[in-house]
């Protein structure tokens, strides 16, 4: 104001699966073109090997337990070699189960501070990578420990996020214990002192890739002794001596690369760096505000042969200039070095390098989205994440992709997208990349790459180009992961892509509906951002007529009510309330409103969110009761749960809440007043009076709730009297007179006209003489005001041309032109019950003209042909004497013109059904 696949294999037979085909994937992802009944037993056992390496660690071994010969090899030391934890709950007990497989395992990825105490759980002494992230609650203790146990690892790398509870001397404890470590990457620390870059610098020699990223403090000084560094990250780092750092990093002899992105670093460094190290190429500077402020340093060209990465260059070209061929496209950079055999070793890994931190750097600017940077997302912001996707490390794919789905966003809170970036990453191929990606085996990937899909298709042309290339089935596909965050971020993207109706149908096509209702009572538990996402996607499909059908029909009424009464997050409350509304909005089409009103526990919860804190959710719940109270039974059972009493005071706390929740307030009160015992209900509840604040809203929407639900309570006397007491005739006349709505200044003039037709006056009577004599005076007045403002309304809709002509012709072209003058379009949707109907005929005879007037008016409006209940009041007016009373007004010398021509188009309309209705 908005996702991933895997593939379930069912049992045919003893021993005979049925295996979907997979689309071909390129890179890191698989295809599969089998089709058809497969029989296991045929497959050679490198085969069965290779597609358990494209299962996750938890499936890979449940279909390890399913036979003698899958639990042979399932435990193939080969399929745990790498294990990714981050997908599923790793706890203590889930690490020692998978310890008997893990004696070979070398690179391991986890998730949080839970796995992380897990770790040790898996006795994988061999271990030489470990990457964590959510990593804020790792303690010294912890990474200790883990430091401890695996004394020949290699890679070490926690972040993005901040590890907020490591110190130095959990760093101290890396160097004594990890001898043979390679590469340091740590995120977020408050503090590295000198002792623990000098411990990492006497005792791991072979250390040469380290980042101290986004910390709050670090000895620069000790950098400097460690002389094997060769890549050097401070990205974010703050309170950096730059000239002490220059003075010292300038003499580390191995120095090819460093990032200082997002830093306060000056140019008087740069220039310090790059003129006095001997080794170093490449320096990484993506906004750095006082390079890119310097106007002379953005200007000057020569860094002595090295290369500067900064907002302000082209870094494409700049990273072309290191390959000797420069023949070669310079968008293609990344990509070309990737398919070629380059045999220089350094320059592998200067690339490989810059991989990492580009993508790292340009997800955290597109994460802080710092004003100034539309220029560099749309010329190569955009192309060198869609190049970043492609890379060989995982870390850099998921990154890039991740940075794909924030640089887009503009208003997380409104899922509002800058539609130029957006587009940009279309127009560079970037929705199909991103749905290979989404397909890919790794459920990370998948991940990441969804959301980016979710994120774009809130633009429709990109929504437009996701549907065109298949997305609509990976989506549908991906919702049925059985990883959670998979399956959220598939069923956000179909929330964003069912906002276009042009999509809608392909969506239901596809499976989805039935997909989304599943997660539902997949993720009942623990799962609010699937939930929140299924069920905002389930209540944009669900305000199509025939989606809304196919939503009923696979068990969404169950599951939406489901979600209603028992989840407590407000987003999923607010969702599933609009989704119910939507469902009850097609009364006239089709059985769901009755579906959900008679729905176990329906009613009772929606009632009972009316209550809720969050405007969001008593908005959609007001809603949905507003829609539901359409059809008769749920009314009276709205009423009966505490819907009149939630009602008005929801309507009595929201005089100063968003005009959609006001419009909803009144409208459901509107809805309920249909039935007179909700009506007189209403008004001893204490109801006219908010209804009468609402009438004064500035918004038009508003007016006509506020204005209808006033013309329901004024049918009962006792209603009307209270509209009067309580102020509400001024208000009236002022929807009446000046509202931008024709349909609240009709109904306002309809509800004042029953106030005012006679009925009222023996309630006001009704008291002690000095009351009456009181309350007689203010009535004559509002009357005479009332009565003013009903004629002016009228008249706005008569031309004295077209009526004169009208009443000197009988041709039926006369009162057609009246007709299509008079006409107010969205009054066909009114339905008024025989009561009502009768009251208007009898209103004929009032001694009033401008009430004969309103109520000829008021019949015409009602009997157009084509209006939606156009043959109900026909049927009622034909059932009485209306005809007769009709003729006489049309006929009668005291009456106004208006009532004598707009009587005889009643009674024009009146033989037109008939005449329908016989052929």
């Amino acid at each position: 104001m908005s996702r991933r696949v895997r593939r379930k294999v069912s049992r045919k037979g003893s021993n005979k699966l049925d295996l979907p085909s997979y689309s071909e994937i390129s890179g890191e992802n698989v295809r599969f073109e089998v089709r058809g009944v497969v029989d296991w037993t045929t497959l050679p056992d490198d085969s069965v090997i290779q597609l358990f390496s494209y299962l996750n660690y938890r499936d890979r071994a449940a279909l390890a337990t399913t036979c003698r010969t899958w639990r042979v090899l399932g435990n193939t030391p080969c399929l745990w070699a790498t294990l990714d934890l981050r997908t599923h709950k790793c706890d203590a007990s889930t690490a020692t189960l998978l310890a008997n497989r893990c004696s070979n395992l070398r690179k391991l990825r986890f998730r949080g501070a839970e796995s992380a105490d897990a770790l040790i759980n898996l006795k994988a002494r061999g271990l030489r990578e470990i990457n964590g992230d959510y990593c804020r609650k790792i303690t010294d203790a912890t990474l200790s420990i883990i430091a401890a146990r695996h004394e020949v690892l290699e890679s070490l790398q926690l972040g993005p996020d901040f590890c907020e509870r490591i110190s130095s001397d959990a760093i101290k404890a890396i160097a004594v214990c990890c001898p043979k470590l390679q590469k340091l990457r740590l995120s977020g620390i408050r503090e590295v002192d000198g002792d623990a870059i000098n411990a990492l610098a006497k005792n791991c020699q072979n250390l040469t890739d380290i980042g101290f990223i986004d910390c709050l403090n670090i000895d620069v000084k000790s950098l400097g002794n460690i002389l094997s560094v060769r890549f050097l990250s401070v990205a974010g780092t703050t309170n950096i001596e730059w000239p002490t750092a220059a003075e010292h990093w300038c003499k580390l002899p191995k120095l090819s690369g460093v990032d200082v992105s997002r830093t306060d670093i000056t140019p008087v460094t740069v220039f310090k760096l790059f003129s006095s190290s001997q080794s170093l190429k490449v320096m990484c500077a993506l906004n750095c505000p006082d390079l890119e402020d310097d106007a002379n340093f953005v200007a000057h060209k020569s860094n002595k042969g090295k290369l500067l990465l900064a907002l302000f260059t082209d870094i494409f070209k700049s990273v072309a200039s290191l390959f000797a061929d420069t023949t070669k496209k310079e968008r293609n950079i990344f990509s070309d070095w990737r398919a070629s055999n380059n045999k220089d070793r350094n320059l592998n890994e200067i690339i490989t390098w810059l991989e990492w931190v580009l993508s790292h750097s340009l997800l955290r600017i597109a994460e802080s989205n710092p004003q100034g940077l539309d220029n560099f997302w749309l010329t190569q912001g955009a192309a060198l994440l869609l190049n970043l996707t492609q890379s060989l490390q995982e870390d850099v794919q998921e990154r890039a992709a991740a940075g794909l789905a924030t640089f887009v966003v503009i208003d997380d809170e409104n899922a509002s997208i800058d539609g130029g970036r957006a587009e940009a990453v279309m127009r560079d191929g970037g929705i199909s990349l991103l749905l290979n990606l989404a397909r890919s085996w790794r459920e990370g990937l998948q991940s990441e790459a969804t959301k980016a899909i979710a994120n774009l298709s809130v633009n429709a042309n990109v929504a437009k180009a996701v549907a065109e290339d298949g997305g609509i089935n990976i989506l549908t596909n991906l919702a049925r992961s059985m990883n959670r965050l998979v399956a959220e971020e598939a069923a956000g993207g179909l929330w964003n892509l069912s906002v276009g109706e042009e999509h809608k149908g392909a969506i239901a096509e596809a499976g989805a509906v039935q997909a989304l209702v599943d997660l539902i009572f997949k993720w009942s538990i623990g799962g609010d951002g699937v939930l929140e996402r299924a069920a905002g996607a389930l209540a944009n499909l669900a305000a199509d007529d025939k989606c809304s059908m196919v939503v009923a029909a696979v068990g969404g009424v169950h599951a939406l009510v489901k979600l209603a009464c028992s989840c407590e997050y407000e987003g999923v409350q607010e969702q599933a309330a609009r989704a119910l509304g939507n469902l009850a909005a097609h009364g006239d089409s089709n059985g769901n409103n009755a579906a959900v009103g008679q729905e176990a526990g329906a009613l009772e919860a929606l009632v009972q969110l009316t209550r809720s804190p969050h405007d969001g959710v008593r908005q959609e719940a007001a809603g949905a009761l507003w829609n539901l109270s359409f059809d008769d039974r749920n009314r009276e059972a709205i009423a009966a749960t505490g819907g009149v009493e939630a009602l008005v005071s929801l309507a009595r706390s929201c005089s100063n809440a968003s005009p959609g929740l006001q419009e909803r307030a009144a409208g459901a009160l509107w809805g309920l007043s249909v039935s007179e015992t909700n009506s007189i209900a209403i008004g001893r509840e204490g109801g006219v009076a908010p209804l009468i604040a609402l009438a004064r809203s500035e918004s038009e929407d508003v007016h006509e709730t506020a204005a209808g639900a006033l013309w329901n309570l004024a049918f009962n006397p006792g209603n009307a009297f209270r509209i009067v007491e309580d102020g509400g005739v001024p208000a009236l006349v002022s929807l009446c007179s000046s509202s931008v709505s024709k349909m609240a200044r009709f109904m306002a003039a309809l509800a004042l006209s029953y106030m005012f037709d006679g009925r009222m006056d023996e309630f006001a009577l009704v008291g002690t003489s000095s009351e009456s004599s009181s309350k007689s005076v203010n009535l004559e007045g509002a009357r005479r005001m009332a009565l003013k403002n009903i004629e002016a309304f009228i008249l706005t809709f008569t031309d004295p041309q077209a009526f004169t002509a009208a009443a000197a012709s009988s041709a039926p072209a006369a009162l057609t032109q009246v007709t299509e003058l008079s006409r107010i379009h969205e009054a066909g949707h009114l339905r008024c019950s025989g009561a009502e109907i009768g009251r208007f005929v009898i209103m004929l005879r009032n001694p009033s003209s401008v009430l004969k007037a309103c109520a000829a008016f008021a019949l015409l409006q009602f009997t157009i042909p084509g209006g939606r209940h156009a043959l109900h009041h026909v049927s009622l007016l034909q059932n009485t004497a209306a005809p007769r009373v009709l003729r006489a007004a049309a006929a009668a010398a005291n009456a106004p013109l208006e009532a004598k021509i707009f009587a005889r188009i009643v009674l024009r309309n009146l033989e037109h059904h008939q005449t329908e209705t016989s052929i």
